[in-house]
């Protein structure tokens, strides 16, 4: 690790000592359901959503028998909400159908569940399954730029291509939630609190 990224995640390690997932969960299956929800919205928008959902349809076996109309009325306050509907039950469907009822374990298993793209797989491994990946949204791909880990024409998988070979292997999952974290929260998109921010020499946003 060079000293750059070394002294980056020192950083993160002190404002974020304890990041890690903010959306709310019981199982891997709802973690799953809480990641796919979470495209194009907020995690406090999907947590307020959740927990009526997941009283009501707690695993595979439960939703995969629903019809989208029927899910559609408690995620109908986040975005996209008829889309992510056919998504949830055609996943829960399959996993019921291929795997047993279990989320899979692995990456290509992962990609081919509905509404399951790289993201939200990397998240699912990381969180659900203790494995090491870096999730790449667009807070993290927005201070990799500013930060000089990625250039501005790089895209997300590029970004974390370069995270991955900047971190150690044993990082990468936190440092997904530490980097969230400081776009979320400091480096944000509009008006970053640059005042505060004890990254600011290496910045190439100012």
């Amino acid at each position: 690790m060079n000293k750059k990224a070394e002294r980056i995640l020192q950083e993160l390690e002190q404002l974020y000592p304890d990041a890690a997932c903010e959306l709310h969960f019981n199982n891997v299956f709802q973690l799953l359901c809480a990641v796919t929800l979470s495209a194009q919205t907020t995690d406090e928008s999907v947590n307020r959503v959740t927990p009526a959902l997941f009283r009501d349809y707690p695993d595979a076996q439960s939703l995969a028998k629903a019809s989208p109309s029927e899910i559609e009325p408690y995620i109908r306050s986040i975005g996209l909400y008829r889309n992510k509907a056919r998504n949830l039950v055609a996943m829960a469907g399959k996993i019921c159908e291929e795997y047993g009822g279990e989320v899979p374990k692995s990456r290509v298993e992962l990609e081919t569940l509905a509404g399951v793209g790289r993201k939200t797989a990397s998240v699912v491994l990381a969180v659900g399954f203790g494995e090491p990946a870096l999730a790449v949204d667009t807070h993290v791909a927005r201070v990799s730029r500013r930060l000089g880990l990625a250039k501005e024409e790089d895209d997300v998988l590029d970004i974390e291509k370069k995270l991955m070979r900047a971190f150690p292997k044993e990082k990468w999952a936190k440092a997904h939630h530490q980097l969230l974290f400081f776009g979320r929260y400091l480096c944000r998109a509009q008006r970053p609190l640059c005042e505060q921010c004890p990254l600011r020499d290496l910045c190439h946003y100012l």
